[in-house]
């Protein structure tokens, strides 16, 4: 019987360690191969054979694009304003042997740092530059924070900025400078069509005053375009240049007189 047992531990044991000696690498990810604590190498995508029995361990890094979701921070902008940032950064592990030994956790590093980069950075910008430059601060944010997290093996793709919530005071006010805005912009356009107006009705008046005779003829016209209505009842102002006009007439009809 004890002939039979050997064996069988035997086989045991040498299942078990191919068990505790494959590792599968997805396509998406690395695998950093540890041999008593030291680094060997990086494990490719597929099957791999490591010893077993605690002698490797592998620490594997995913490679596709990552999100972290930065909502809520509240900042103090140049100008003295309170607002709640929420913003998100993509990110992608370029080195995993540097992601994976240089930091203990690479993603909550990055969540941590872009944090608090986000307060320092858009603390130092104007609420406008906020509201009208989002795309330029999201661009200003992006390499910064490349910059730091470079040596960890991971690479910012872009930063995009989702909102600023502003308070309910400044919203109010926001609301009552546009539309006083708004009413400057109705009055100056106002002005320039009368003066316009009052340039194109000068034009024409020099025009008739070279000949006092189209004055008439404009009266005339008017009275004309108003018959057109069917109205009982015409009040139409008598301009005094007409009675001029027929008193230089009777005057050189009788030139005794």
């Amino acid at each position: 019987m004890s002939h039979y047992i050997l064996p069988f531990l035997i086989i045991i044991l040498v299942l078990s360690a191919l068990t505790s000696s494959l590792r599968v690498v997805g396509q998406y990810q690395r695998a950093v191969l540890l041999r008593f604590g030291k680094f060997v190498k990086i494990l490719e995508p597929g099957l791999n054979f490591i010893l077993p029995y605690g002698i490797d361990r592998t620490m594997y890094a995913d490679l596709r694009v990552a999100t972290i979701d930065v909502s809520g921070q509240d900042i103090i902008t140049k100008d003295n304003v309170p607002v709640s940032i929420n913003a998100v950064v993509y990110f992608q592990v370029s080195d995993p042997y540097m992601a994976l030994l240089n930091v203990e956790n690479f993603k909550t590093a990055t969540t941590l740092l872009a944090q608090t980069l986000l307060r320092s950075v858009l603390g130092s910008h104007e609420l406008d530059d906020m509201l009208s430059e989002r795309d330029k601060l999201g661009k200003v944010l992006k390499e910064e924070l490349d910059k730091l997290t470079e040596p960890w093996g991971v690479g910012v793709i872009a930063v995009e900025i989702k909102s600023v919530d502003l308070p309910e005071t400044m919203k109010r006010a926001m609301a009552k400078q546009a539309e006083a805005e708004r009413e400057r912009r109705a009055k100056i356009i106002s002005a320039e069509g009368e003066f316009q107006a009052s340039q194109k009705i000068f034009e024409a008046a020099t025009v008739i005053s070279k000949n006092p005779s189209g004055l008439m003829l404009r009266m005339l016209q008017t009275l004309t375009e108003i018959s057109v209505e069917k109205n009982s009842t015409i009040i139409f102002p008598f301009p005094v240049e007409i009675l001029e006009f027929y008193k230089s007439k009777t005057a050189s009809l009788n030139p005794k007189e």
